[in-house]
């Protein structure tokens, strides 16, 4: 038979997202819902599942998704109250190891997890290593704004609680990959989080990061707005906030927990009284716009930063929704190439600091 004419369109090449099904709060049947729904949504994804066989295998059945996913299995289970160190010397049989280890062989383009925050960041430094120039790696995630695309990042939230000028500049430099490749934004907005705008506020290390971020803004290709404070954290005046991570980790269960009590308040109101019962029903488009764009499981999801590999944080409570979010964020960052050009973006970082022109460290391509 004649060739057609008409030429076919070569298909995507699947992304290939290594998933530890175990160590949620929810079990494995909420992992398996969350990676079907995302298939559904995002056909080019395939999936590395890890935990123990015949229980991942039945759920996976169940769901129709066989033929999208690959089970490896993994007998044992990192536990939320598990010490990092304890992992490390005896984690290897867990399917949070064989979840990383799918990234660290180039089997898997990332890895999403809903175990032990401690013990997936200890284990990622161990098996990946962190970037050349990555003094400190960083928990990145979003956060609800003001902002046309409806969130900024910050960074970071606790993968270390100690970080100084340097550190912050690296943050500065993450933080604005990850929005150019997560978020689309070109020339992401930098702000350092202080307890005032004014440049003579704040802690030693924070003065000197902001002179630091200030003098290679225009050669890293941002923008830095200087300090900012709290109550910029949404606001649509950054894109980017740094910080170090036991400011970044309060901030954020802050946020989390302020954001549930304003819901429990909203809905004890609403059901106050039989009139604000019907106020609520004729309210309810509204309050649904409301609760989706407030919803935290939309932006599950936190991104270890400045390791040889990409590694995705889904919260520990995650349902199937906040699964399907995660992976979507993981195929997202997999897809456009994000850690080469964090990797390349790094090591500009490394020239700039040496005094060598910002140009030899371009590799072309927004980082």
């Amino acid at each position: 038979m004649a060739p057609s004419s008409e030429r076919s369109e070569q298909s995507p090449k699947p992304v290939v997202i290594s998933v530890d099904a175990m160590g949620g709060d929810r079990g494995p049947a909420a992992v398996v819902a969350g990676i079907a729904a995302s298939a559904q949504k995002n056909p080019e994804i395939r999936f590395l599942v890890h935990g123990p066989r015949d229980e991942l295998e039945h759920l996976i059945a169940r769901r129709n998704i066989a033929h999208l996913c690959e089970v490896r299995d993994a007998a044992d289970v990192v536990s939320m109250e598990a010490k990092p160190s304890h992992v490390m010397r005896h984690g290897k049989g867990t399917s949070m190891w064989s979840a990383i280890e799918a990234v660290r062989d180039g089997e898997a383009a990332a890895t999403v997890s809903c175990g032990n925050t401690g013990a997936l960041m200890a284990l990622s430094m161990v098996r990946l290593r962190k970037l050349p120039g990555v003094d400190r790696p960083a928990i990145a995630c979003l956060w609800p704004s003001r902002n046309t695309g409806g969130f900024n990042v910050m960074l970071d939230v606790g993968a270390d609680i100690r970080a100084d000028a340097r550190d912050l500049f690296q943050y500065a430099l993450m933080g604005a990959s990850y929005a150019r490749n997560g978020l689309g934004l070109q020339r992401p907005r930098i702000g350092l989080l202080n307890v005032g705008t004014e440049e003579h506020k704040g802690r030693a290390e924070l003065r000197e990061a902001h002179d630091l971020i200030e003098s290679h803004a225009e050669s890293a290709g941002i923008e830095f707005v200087g300090f900012v404070e709290g109550g910029d954290i949404p606001s649509s005046r950054v894109d980017v906030i740094v910080t170090d991570g036991f400011t970044g980790n309060v901030a954020l269960k802050t946020g989390e927990g302020t954001a549930k009590l304003i819901g429990d308040l909203l809905r004890e109101a609403f059901e106050f009284t039989p009139l604000s019962r019907v106020a609520a029903l004729l309210a309810l488009t509204s309050l649904k716009r409301l609760q989706r764009r407030i919803d935290p499981r939309r932006v599950n999801g936190g991104v270890f930063l400045g390791l040889n590999g990409t590694i995705v944080k889904s919260h520990g409570s995650a349902d199937e929704t906040g699964v399907a979010a995660a992976i979507k964020l993981a195929f997202t960052l997999a897809r456009s190439g994000f850690n080469e050009k964090l990797a390349a973006r790094v090591a500009s970082a490394g020239l700039i600091d040496q005094g060598e022109p910002p140009e030899a460290a371009r590799d072309g391509s927004p980082a």
